[in-house]
């Protein structure tokens, strides 16, 4: 229970101390819209890392030299609230996050969001769901990274299984031509979902795999191209259990 304290104190203090940051935030954007959004994305990775190191998560990254320059479709199986602190701190430039809409309703939280380009997707509302995907092909178009998890959800299920992805996920790489980065996590439930309230120390795997190019693809492979990610995931983190 003390990381779990420990994670609440340091998060609301980082929410309040964070109301006159946003200010400064606001003028530099008004002079530099670019510094800006990278002193945004370093201050929550900053937060980010805090986090890790309070619940005292040790994480072995893998293939982190396939990730190309300029900006990136990041595909990555879900499992945990940790999910997005642990791949968050080492995107090397601007990404959003597709989250879900219900993150709005967090006062400050939902500011850091929209400073770093996150989205809020709708579940229920299919028109609201495409306006979403069409923002996000908008950010990829004006080199701003995009992290979605086409599971639609937290995957509440056996460890080492993945939901069905979603195929409309990946029309923000079809629409592009961004090359698609698949994220296999491993371990993650077991921080926080596993034992809640308790917070454990746990051995977290990240890999990222090789580039995927649609354009390089056959028809029908492209047809399939949530499936063709989710089995590549998938092989990837039963092989990475082994590192655990």
């Amino acid at each position: 229970m003390i990381r779990f304290i420990g994670l609440c104190i340091f998060l609301g203090l980082f929410l309040i101390l964070s109301i006159p940051v946003f200010f400064v935030e606001w003028i530099i954007g008004k002079f530099n819209p670019r510094a800006r959004d990278i002193s945004s994305l370093r201050i929550v990775q900053w937060a980010f890392s805090m986090m890790l190191w309070i619940a005292g998560t040790r994480i072995t990254y893998i293939g982190e030299e396939n990730i190309p320059d300029g900006p990136v479709l990041y595909v990555g199986n879900h499992r945990s609230f940790f999910d997005i602190p642990i791949t968050y701190t080492r995107c090397k430039d601007l990404t959003g996050f597709v989250s879900k809409k219900e993150m709005e309703k967090f006062p400050l939280l939902v500011t850091w969001m929209r400073y770093l380009y996150c989205l809020f997707l709708d579940r229920e509302d299919i028109r609201a769901g495409l306006k979403t995907i069409l923002q996000a092909i908008e950010h990829v178009k004006n080199g701003i990274s995009i992290f979605i998890f086409p599971e639609g959800t937290r995957n509440k299920g056996e460890e080492l299984s993945l939901l069905p992805f979603h195929e409309g996920s990946f029309k923000i790489a079809d629409k592009t031509g961004c090359p698609i980065i698949p994220v296999s996590i491993n371990n993650t439930n077991q921080i926080f979902e596993a034992h809640f309230p308790r917070v454990e120390k746990q051995h977290i795997v990240v890999e990222y795999g090789n580039p995927i190019y649609m354009k390089d693809m056959d028809k029908e492979t492209r047809k399939k191209i949530g499936v063709y990610c989710h089995d590549i995931i998938e092989e990837t983190i039963k092989r990475n259990a082994n590192l655990l």
